[in-house]
């Protein structure tokens, strides 16, 4: 029997899942799981880029000693990234909530307006994209004499065998990839004045690097999304949300849709192991998780959600805005948005579920007008396809059935990917 390690990072922890195949099935076991978060240092956003190294290699051990693993591969979320100088890693590695891209995105269109950007790469808008995060670099001088950038993912298992590689998938949330080529534009490097030396072809999901203490390490779909999708048991071709610190809502389409409304409606085309993904990135469980830092961090979520439900308070906001993105505390950024302030903290939390569950609903009539098609299933997978107040909710506001499936779908694709090879 072959055994096979998925390496899952989200933005709040890490997993270590080893599969394998048994009686026609895929069967999996965690077998470590570790913190992760963002830290601040000297007024910015950051990862912890070594610690995140260290717990790779403990959890490989870990898994090690219990299995013979075959291969292992890692997904992480999209957009950032690490600067190398040939071998020599590039400190701070930024995170992505990190406000230091602000400042030159007019810039950035300026020199390329944002509509001829969408044109060539589909690529939705979000202010943390790659493309303004390496502009800002170039700016503050942290390009020169750079050999390299690599996403997380393609930099962990670097500093697991040696071997520089760009996946494709995760290229797709850079904002740089050209939809056609499937490679990364060379108009837009030119045009920002970055150096061209950083961006080298890209390699596919499946692709074998190197082998970590006698493991085979091979890309997956390295952004999780990717292969969060990939791990969806769907019947036909379905809605998905990958729900998480963002819901990601999208279609697999065979090719990217880059017409007006997809531009106007800010929907992204990426990557995906044979396909294109029609999605956009909204607000997920961020706000919710921030919220009971700020209001309630002790109780159980349970409690939080049983209570919600029964809460009367009706407002809702627009969970996409701005100001909930990165604020101080997530409830004084609440009762900034809101007219009638909350009687207790339940309300807060039923108000943040109704939100969700409406930001769902517009995304969704955005889709099905743009493609031109209509869906009647929702498969939820995530963190969030736990939450059976907000699926709910969900099926109520969109009229689609909503599968929740509360599976490691990210591990799941992970995984899929690397048995196929």
């Amino acid at each position: 029997m072959k055994y096979y390690l998925a390496i899952d990072i989200g933005a709040s922890s890490g997993r270590h899942i080893v599969g394998w195949q048994e009686d026609d099935q895929l069967k999996t076991e965690e077998v470590y799981r570790f913190p992760n978060g963002v830290k601040e240092e000297d007024g910015h956003l950051i990862w912890d880029i070594d610690a995140l190294e260290a717990e790779v290699k403990k959890g490989i051990a870990i898994a090690k000693e219990k299995y013979a693993i075959e291969s292992l591969s890692i997904d992480t979320w999209g957009v950032d990234y690490v600067l190398l100088k040939g071998d020599q890693t590039i400190y701070p590695v930024y995170a992505y909530r990190d406000e230091r891209t602000q400042k030159v995105i007019d810039e950035v269109h300026s020199l390329i307006p944002f509509e001829e950007l969408y044109e060539h790469t589909g690529c939705q808008f979000q202010p943390f994209n790659s493309i303004y995060q390496l502009y800002d670099d170039k700016k503050k001088g942290r390009l020169e004499d750079v050999s390299d950038f690599l996403m997380i993912p393609e930099y962990l298992m670097y500093k697991l065998t040696g071997v520089k590689a760009k996946e494709f998938t995760n290229a797709t949330t850079t904002g740089m990839i050209d939809h056609e080529t499937l490679e990364f534009d060379k108009k837009i490097i030119e045009s920002l004045g970055l150096p061209e030396i950083l961006f080298g072809k890209l390699s596919q999901p499946g692709t074998y690097l190197g082998e970590y203490e006698g493991i085979k390490v091979v890309l997956c779909a390295s952004h999780d999304t990717g292969s969060a999708v990939e791990g969806i048991p769907m019947e036909g071709n379905e809605l998905y949300i990958s729900s998480g610190t963002w819901s990601l809502l999208g279609v697999k389409s065979e090719k990217p849709i880059t017409d007006e409304g997809s531009l106007k409606a800010n929907y992204s085309n990426e990557g995906g192991v044979g396909y294109n993904r029609y999605q956009k990135n909204i607000m997920g469980m961020w706000i919710v998780n921030e919220l009971r830092k700020a209001l309630c961090p002790n109780e159980d979520f349970s409690v939080i959600v049983t209570r919600a439900e029964e809460s009367t308070y009706d407002e809702v906001l627009n969970a996409n805005d701005a100001s909930l993105l990165a604020p101080e505390n997530m409830k004084d950024a609440f009762d900034e948005l809101l007219k009638v302030k909350p009687e207790n903290s339940y309300d807060y939390f039923r108000c943040a579920f109704r939100s969700l569950a409406l930001s769902y609903k517009e995304a969704i009539e955005e889709l099905e007008g743009n493609t031109g098609k209509t869906y009647s299933k929702l498969y939820i997978v995530g963190g969030g396809a736990k939450n059976g107040f907000l699926n709910r909710l969900t099926e109520e506001y969109t009229g689609k059935k909503v599968i929740a499936l509360p599976i490691e779908a990210t591990a799941l694709g992970n995984l899929k990917v690397q048995m196929k090879n």
